[in-house]
């Protein structure tokens, strides 16, 4: 079920309305049969790939708080071993098999592993890392198991967040399902606004940036360099906002029921390194991979050679997570390679700081990488490279647009800009400019916006 589309509009009323007619217990049921619905719209068989790993983390927490020692490890692995099990087969099957054929073929030998035709379950990646962190945090001792299977099995299949996260801690989600939260008309007016504002980020700016994005990078060897760096612009805004605008309207539809969700973004293109880039953006699984991966390999403590091991392992694995494609793993490989050769920099020159300098240069870096994670594999890849680098601006056919529409496109990132920089969140007061912004915003979003039917980007991971 699309955030965007009218079907969702219906069951958010329906759900929402509901919610607070109901007893507290009424709500987990209510929550947890509505969440399931709303996973099975997309694929209904894979609702059960949901359940076996609810059931197998469900238990594996329970034992792991009662036992020690080896025990207590070995339930741990267990239930890694499921959760990451799921995620390999479906996920990664066909791209390590791929490459296991490739390199067969190179040595005169066959493969005889099957090819499989695997259709990835939405959100696979993002309650997988959910599901994930509540073990490893009962394992650490910092969350205590959860008894209730129901309220267990919401907390990784809460609607909001379930296909795209933000992906949440146990210890702010699990605490918060166990709460009645009275009806609150401020909660209800900014959630209400916030999942607004998400929406015409979608639909407004990302769908219709997308439209040049899909034009120039389905076939970038018939546009000049020119037209590729500006659709590679447009996809750098095109990515936040959808990704940005589905967790403004997750969070947003947390928040009128009484949940608080993560913040995901933070103005990340006001970034003035590659490192709080990644403070800034995606920052439920930047701190996930930050507090599971880099510092149980040490972190920045074990010296200035492992630091670099580590980020580089971490941003590759991010990579690989994003996508079973080399692409990706060159795209989380750059990001490595930003972060390992700014600090030697700054370990061998001092160089001036100039915030805005440093701002526009991390753009630059970041957007060049988005070129790998849109790019429809490597080759394609480097010819949009090849000729933005080159220079080579004007071979090639226009822009899409027309001027007016061209205007358009800069415009809304303009006040994309404006608004995340000098309006952090939107007043909510009880005033008539706060009715006439929430319907002028409304009626942009229906008269303006690109209904296209497409998923947002996020989906796939």
């Amino acid at each position: 079920m699309l955030f965007d589309s009218l079907q969702f509009i219906l069951f958010y009323i329906v759900v929402t309305i509901l919610y607070f007619s109901i007893r507290h217990r009424g709500r987990v049921w209510l929550l947890l049969l509505a969440s399931c619905y709303f996973y099975l719209v997309f694929k209904p068989i894979y609702i059960l790939i949901l359940l076996v790993t609810i059931i197998v983390d469900y238990f594996a927490g329970i034992w792991i708080a009662q036992s020690e020692g080896k025990k207590r490890k070995l339930f741990l692995v267990l239930s890694l071993i499921a959760n990451i099990g799921f995620l390999a087969f479906f996920k990664y099957w066909n791209f390590f098999n791929g490459n296991l054929t490739t390199l067969l073929d190179l040595m005169g030998m066959v493969n005889p592993l099957p090819d499989y035709q695997l259709e990835l379950p939405i959100g696979l990646s993002f309650h997988t890392f959910q599901a994930m962190s509540y073990t490893i945090e009962v394992y650490r001792r910092k969350q205590e198991p959860e008894k209730d299977f129901i309220i267990y099995s919401l907390y990784v299949m809460f609607y909001p967040q379930l296909v795209a996260g933000p992906i949440e801690r146990p210890q702010n989600m699990l605490p918060q399902f166990h709460t009645y939260f009275k009806y609150n008309f401020e909660n209800l007016k900014s959630g209400l606004m916030l999942m607004l504002w998400g929406l015409f980020k979608k639909v407004v700016i990302s769908n219709r940036l997308a439209e040049m994005v899909d034009y120039c990078f389905d076939n970038p060897t018939e546009h000049g360099g020119l037209t590729l760096l500006v659709a590679a612009v447009f996809y750098s805004f095109q990515i936040y906002c959808d990704f940005s605008g589905y967790s403004d309207i997750a969070i947003g539809a947390g928040r009128t029921m009484g949940f608080t969700l993560m913040r995901n973004f933070d103005v990340p293109y006001l970034s003035k390194s590659i490192g709080e880039f990644w403070r800034r953006w995606h920052i439920s699984l930047s701190t996930w991979f930050k507090d599971y991966l880099y510092i149980p390999l040490g972190g920045s403590r074990e010296g200035e050679w492992k630091l670099y091991r580590n980020l580089a392992i971490v941003f590759l694995v991010s990579g690989l997570w994003h996508g079973a494609a080399w692409t990706f793993i060159i795209w989380g490989g750059l990001h490595a390679a930003f972060q390992i050769l700014a600090r030697m920099r700054d370990r061998l020159v001092k160089v001036p700081k100039n915030d805005f300098l440093s701002i526009v240069f991390t753009f630059i870096l970041v957007t060049l990488a988005w070129v790998f994670f849109r790019a429809k594999g490597f080759y394609n890849a480097k010819v949009i490279l090849t000729k933005i680098l080159t220079f080579d601006f004007f071979s090639g056919y226009s822009m899409p647009y027309n001027g007016t529409e061209f205007l358009f496109c800069w415009l809304l990132i303009v006040v994309l800009f404006l608004k995340d920089i000098f309006v952090k969140e939107i007043s909510v007061k009880n005033t008539p400019a706060f009715y006439a912004k929430f319907v002028g915003l409304a009626f942009l979003c229906y008269f303006f916006g690109v209904f296209s039917g497409d998923q947002f980007i996020y989906f796939q991971f």
